[in-house]
């Protein structure tokens, strides 16, 4: 970030942007937490104000006073560097601090961060707020997948909002894209922001290898349902196929067969499963799976990014066969923000792309989110190769 792109004003409509986010929620949505994997809304709204109390005001705002001595133990997510906090499991189990003391918070910080960067001209800090920035555009896309796992596990199967529109069609017809074989970059090569875990460009041979042009469909993946796709057991790894019979899985988390016909739970309720959008909410394990079956295998993500200016992407997350690893020559950033990536970098796979709720601005061809294999909360797709 520069300062000729308004830095101060991405920041404010981000933290806008998080709150109308929130804003169809009941009171009673704010506190609730299903699973571990899932956190409540108001910890989402504290925790992303926190990031920017602890590494930007509290070092750099001359005079600075803590609106809580407390919300850093109860607002920390990982950061082991910067001191205890809840554990992740009991984060639903905190009625307070209050809602509106979390919204109160979340004012304080935001007029201080205004104070600060409507004087300051040190690039060090604006490269911090960049982060910081791109850190709460990450929540914001937790907060919609989290929110959606909130209410589609109440029996009730409650409506979120009318206006979010998350199974957009593939409009084309499924084709193969041919890739030469030969030596491809990968990873960021502009001065836009990035993670560190993009950085590192390097070179990688490809052998030849055709992609789809589409992601798999909602359509494609009831064929595999009804082939008997959960009950072949030569089709799965191992660990996946455990994984099926241990939680009884048999179709994408939020399908329901009602009266044999396939319904999807989606922040506008439950609908009717529409056959030609791309199938979401897929584990690791189910897209592995349906490759298998269709003869094919899942992509890596050089392959991915190798191919990705020739098909259109974004609607869903992309499962791709690469462990979540370093670049050559990675090096993790000194002191708390270091813990961002880098020690996660085992037992994961890479996923590329985005999602319908992927914030504008954030997201890139060299972006590399990464989830556990078993995961299907997030807006996860996939597309397959021969």
């Amino acid at each position: 970030m520069t300062l000729t792109d308004s830095p101060l004003d991405f920041f404010l409509e981000t933290r806008e942007h998080t709150e109308n986010i929130c804003r169809p929620l009941e009171i009673e949505d704010y506190v609730v937490q299903p699973i571990v994997d899932v956190s409540p809304p108001k910890w989402h709204l504290g925790h992303t104000t926190w990031f920017f109390e602890e590494f930007i005001l509290k070092p750099h705002a001359s005079g600075y006073k803590v609106f809580d001595e407390d919300f850093s133990f109860v607002f920390n997510s990982y950061y082991e560097t910067v001191g205890k906090r809840v554990i992740r499991s009991d984060r639903g189990n905190l009625s307070r601090p209050s809602v509106d003391s979390v919204y109160t918070y979340r004012a304080y910080v935001t007029g201080a961060m205004k104070s600060l960067f409507a004087t300051t001209q040190n690039q060090e800090l604006y490269n911090l707020l960049e982060i910081g920035i791109h850190h709460e555009k990450q929540h914001q896309e937790l907060l919609l997948t989290d929110i959606k796992f909130i209410l589609g596990n109440n029996p009730l199967l409650p409506s979120y909002s009318d206006n979010f529109k998350e199974h957009p069609p593939e409009n084309t017809a499924q084709e193969w894209i041919s890739m030469e074989e030969g030596i491809y970059e990968i990873g960021h090569n502009t001065d836009a922001f990035c993670y560190d875990n993009e950085l590192g460009r390097h070179k990688v041979y490809l052998h030849p290898f055709k992609i789809s042009s589409n992601l798999i469909t909602n359509l494609e993946y009831i064929e595999f349902i009804e082939a008997g796709g959960y009950q072949k057991f030569d089709l799965w790894h191992a660990q996946g196929w455990d994984w099926v019979n241990q939680n009884q899985i048999s179709a994408p988390l939020y399908w329901h067969l009602i009266d044999g016909v396939w319904y999807n739970y989606t922040l506008n309720g439950l609908k009717k499963i529409t056959p030609n959008t791309p199938v979401a909410h897929i584990s690791y394990f189910e897209a592995f799976a349906f490759a298998q079956w269709k003869g094919c295998r899942l992509p890596t993500e050089f392959e991915w990014e190798a191919s990705q200016s020739f098909f259109p992407w974004g609607k869903r997350w992309e499962w791709t066969e690469s462990a979540y690893l370093p670049y050559p020559n990675y090096t993790k950033a000194d002191g708390a923000l270091g813990e961002y990536n880098g020690k996660f970098m085992v037992n994961q796979k890479v996923l590329r792309g985005g999602s319908v709720a992927t914030p504008i601005r954030h997201t890139r061809p060299t972006y590399r989110n990464f989830f556990q294999t078993d995961l299907r909360w997030q807006y996860t797709g996939f597309r397959i190769v021969k």
